[in-house]
């Protein structure tokens, strides 16, 4: 069993936020917005930077949750907008992924991280016509059709699923 199909003991205290538990490697993703909002959690009255996402699913069939921005995730957005107006801060392109090293008082904790996103190679014309072969003969299930409609499709992640397809066909 890899770290994506378990399940982390954090997932049973069912956050409104996504969390370290939610994320089990460097993640892209585009964040669409970022409204300052009340607490959702009810822990507090504060109001944080929440980050809304492009996209709506994690992982096939798991809903992607929006995301505080703490201090230094603000700073990060701030310079990668270069502005400090949450207003600004759209259709932003990042890396979310764990920083096993967050100080929480005097605690280590895992925390999440939001970087620039490194150019990613888009699949290939010829990648994609393969998969619209296989799309086009039915042997693409319905969540991986509907992961496709909602994920842009990379080099690698075309390749991955061609390789998948290859093995159960």
């Amino acid at each position: 069993m890899n770290q994506e199909t378990k399940t982390h003991y954090r997932k049973a205290f069912n956050s409104p936020y996504l969390s370290s538990a939610d994320i089990v490697g460097p993640t892209d993703l585009v964040i669409q917005c970022v409204r300052l909002e009340k607490d959702k959690s009810k822990k507090s009255k504060d109001s944080f930077n929440t980050a809304y996402f492009a996209q709506k699913e994690l992982r096939p069939g798991e809903p992607l949750k929006p995301m505080i921005l703490n201090a230094g995730n603000s700073k990060t957005m701030s310079g990668l907008c270069k502005s400090a107006f949450i207003d600004d801060w759209q259709n932003v392109a990042g890396t979310v992924f764990v920083d096993p090293n967050v100080r929480f008082g005097r605690d280590t904790v895992e925390g999440l991280r939001l970087r620039h996103r490194e150019p990613v190679e888009q699949a290939s014309d010829e990648q994609i016509a393969i998969i619209d072969d296989y799309r086009e003969s039915g042997h693409i299930k319905p969540e991986t059709e509907e992961w496709l409609t909602n994920h842009d499709l990379t080099y690698k992640s075309a390749h991955r699923l061609i390789e998948s397809l290859k093995a159960a066909h």
